[in-house]
């Protein structure tokens, strides 16, 4: 297995962010700390003010990206960080990308 988790197995996670996640950069620093971790995925701002992502990566991965998302931004304020895990089937992604708004 090579450093970007090549043979682990895949996870698929829907996230939601809440809280002052919008306006600062957040979905930037988002994308940065995403392909720094090896993921794939999108991450989109919210027209009710949260910030939605699915990240798909290894669980080592997708645990350290938990982390990022919950304390990783100084100007972010987190109030609520909700996880769905996605059971397989799921479309894969071939990269990380940021969508507009929804």
């Amino acid at each position: 297995m090579d450093s970007r988790g090549e043979g682990a197995a895949l996870e698929c996670w829907q996230v939601r962010v809440r809280g002052r996640v919008q306006g600062i950069g957040y979905r930037y620093a988002c994308e940065r700390q995403a392909l720094a971790l090896g993921l794939t995925g999108w991450v989109r701002n919210r027209r009710d003010g949260s910030v939605e992502a699915m990240l798909q990566g290894t669980a080592d991965s997708l645990a350290q990206m938990q982390r990022w998302l919950r304390n990783g931004m100084p100007a972010a304020k987190v109030d609520d960080l909700a996880i769905t895990q996605l059971p397989p089937p799921f479309e894969r992604c071939d990269q990380f990308e940021r969508r507009p708004t929804e």
